[in-house]
């Protein structure tokens, strides 16, 4: 069975039926197929015609000697040896326009919602270079996100990049879902990489909603789905966010998650023959990183706000793919599951959370606010175990006396409820009532 629509596979087909040389498989390893005689080049499509007549879409991840090294965009069943092999002329491309919005679309870019099909859409590939570093924009105007928490304590600029880090089960899908509906930029790009089959019906009506998906394009490759299909639904969604960017809109892409992108390029590298490096990661997954989150960011117009959620094994924050992401990314957010299990969402960690922007996104008056809750929330930390157990003495610290009598208000503060949006403005002058007796007190 096919894993793509009839109007995917003609467009393929458009592309292969030019003249050209025809190539055979010799062999086929694991996820891996081997073609003979076939002139091609990395990256470029090929089409494999198995003997029932059906055809299954491939793309060249390498080329060794006189073979090319191809992975599957579909299953390797039925594929035999001899089967006909022939080149589309050229990387696949995806359809892109406006009549995107509201559509959920598969790796490759095809409606898998039952919606009309996109006919009359600009074809574009799904390759092509970031902004030029000296023409980006300054990121220089705070994006409000719809979470108080991280519109105050960790605020994120217009074309910023900010990595979710957590672990399995801790609310990153939830928070995501709360900053579709709660930004105000008018179009968000979501892409669900290696999900749960289960989990994306869910997620579309019951955290996005007919609201948030009505601003909204969601693109969809299941962890059932070949591993090059994972890689490029991530590309997919940076080209049509990309695109909306080249119309002038600011833009929201979101991603969840970055790790299980890592993990469909460590399953690729493999089987082209890359040797394991740290964790069995092969050097092409901490190349190709780069190449994914640099297309985002602020542009010469129009802009592409990145959220990238990163799944860290075992907790572990300083795991290959979280050190590697953090290292690129414009900041970064860690969601805790000691406040996950304590019912505190969003859980997210603030000491451990940070903005690289944000002196430069933020007023003078509004970072004096961040950097005394900060302090008043390292306090207590630091005092934590001597508070709990009764050996702190009131008056032995004023800063940690004051943490302590606002403890409960911050808390509160941070707090917020999975169906709520928080207003900009409103957050700020919250903070700012919180923290006014602190602030007459120093």
């Amino acid at each position: 069975m096919s894993l793509f629509s009839s109007a995917a596979l003609d467009d393929l087909l458009r592309a292969a039926v030019r003249p050209q040389r025809s190539g055979r498989v010799s062999r086929v390893i694991g996820l891996r197929v081997e073609v003979e005689g076939l002139e091609a080049a990395v990256s470029d499509a090929v089409m494999i015609r198995r003997p029932d007549g059906s055809l299954l879409p491939a793309e060249v991840v390498a080329v060794q000697g006189q073979s090319l090294a191809c992975m599957p965009l579909g299953e390797l069943r039925g594929v035999r040896f001899g089967d006909r092999v022939d080149s589309c002329g050229g990387p696949l491309a995806v359809r892109v326009g406006s009549g995107l919005l509201g559509r959920v679309v598969d790796g490759l870019g095809v409606p898998i919602d039952d919606g009309p099909p996109l006919r009359n859409f600009a074809e574009v590939s799904v390759v092509t270079a970031p902004p030029h570093p000296l023409r980006r924009e300054l990121i220089d105007t705070q994006l409000p996100l719809g979470v108080r928490a991280i519109d105050t304590a960790i605020p994120c600029g217009r074309g910023q990049r900010l990595g979710i880090f957590a672990g399995s089960g801790v609310g990153k899908s939830s928070l995501l879902s709360m900053i579709v509906r709660g930004t105000t930029a008018p179009v968000c790009v979501l892409a669900l990489i290696g999900e749960r089959g289960r989990e994306v019906s869910e997620f579309i009506q019951r955290d996005l909603g007919e609201e948030g998906l009505a601003r909204s394009v969601v693109v969809v490759a299941t962890s059932d789905q070949p591993a090059l299909v994972r890689i490029k639904a991530s590309f997919t969604a940076t080209r049509i966010a990309e695109w909306f960017r080249d119309q002038g809109h600011d833009v929201v892409l979101m991603m969840d998650s970055l790790t299980r992108f890592a993990m469909a390029q460590r399953e690729v590298g493999l089987s082209a023959g890359e040797p394991p490096a740290t964790r069995g990661y092969p050097p092409s997954v901490f190349s190709l990183l780069p190449q994914l989150l640099e297309r985002a960011g602020a542009a010469e117009r129009g802009s592409i706000t990145g959220l990238y959620t990163v799944l860290v094994e075992g907790d572990d924050m300083n795991e290959p793919i979280a050190d590697a992401a953090r290292s690129i990314l414009d900041g970064h957010l860690v969601l805790s599951r000691r406040l996950a299990t304590a019912g505190h969402f969003p859980s997210i960690e603030i000491l451990d959370s940070i903005s690289r922007l944000e002196s430069v996104i933020l007023t003078n008056e509004q970072r004096a606010l961040v950097i005394e809750l900060r302090r008043l929330l390292a306090a207590y930390r630091d005092n934590k175990d001597l508070i709990e157990i009764g050996a702190y003495s009131v008056g032995a610290n004023a800063l940690t006396d004051r943490a302590i009598e606002l403890r409960p208000f911050i808390e509160a503060f941070l707090r917020q409820d999975r169906g709520l949006t928080a207003d900009l403005d409103n957050s700020w002058a919250m903070l700012e009532a919180l923290l006014a007796p602190a602030s007459e007190a120093a």
